[in-house]
């Protein structure tokens, strides 16, 4: 773990939910995820039996250098084998990081601070705005998994500093 002083702050990400993800069971499968940055790693809770599943959990990284990409796989739970692959992908937190680097302070409520559009080198499945709700930046991402035939993965990133941190400036 990082000292104090070496930390930004810390990135929340609410894991919303799972879009028609890979059959890995006979009809369903039992997905969880796995995010990883640098040596950090948080799971969510296993979804039993659905392909469309809804976790709304909050999970939270520790961040120190904004330029590392955060990795996240889905897998099927399985009692009696391993787990089963079912997708990847990863995104960046630099829009984020410099978005949260305004001064936003007189922004009204709902300004769009930037937006990060879907290429070849990120996993976006669509356009990701960077807002301003409630005197707090947020980013709505939707990210297309790769190495599996279908499924997305809908979370929300929320920025929090810490007392003590080094912080973004």
């Amino acid at each position: 773990m990082a000292a104090l002083g070496e930390i930004m702050g810390l990135l929340r990400i609410h894991v919303k939910r799972g879009v028609n993800l890979a059959v890995r069971d006979v009809r369903t499968s039992d997905p969880y995820i796995i995010f990883t940055m640098g040596n950090q790693t948080l799971k969510t809770r296993v979804i039993d039996m659905d392909v469309n599943p809804v976790w709304n959990e909050d999970l939270t990284l520790s961040i120190t250098d904004p330029d590392m990409p955060i990795h996240l796989i889905v897998y099927d739970y399985d009692r009696f084998s391993m787990d089963d692959k079912m997708g990847d992908a990863e995104f960046s937190i630099k829009t984020f990081i410099q978005a949260l680097r305004l001064d936003y302070a007189d922004f009204p409520n709902g300004t769009i601070l930037s937006k990060v559009q879907p290429c070849r080198t990120n996993c976006l499945a669509e356009e990701s705005s960077i807002v301003l709700r409630e005197g707090k930046v947020v980013q709505d991402l939707c990210l297309r998994l790769r190495n599996v035939e279908c499924g997305e993965i809908e979370l929300q990133l929320e920025w929090i500093d810490l007392p003590g941190c080094k912080g973004l400036r």
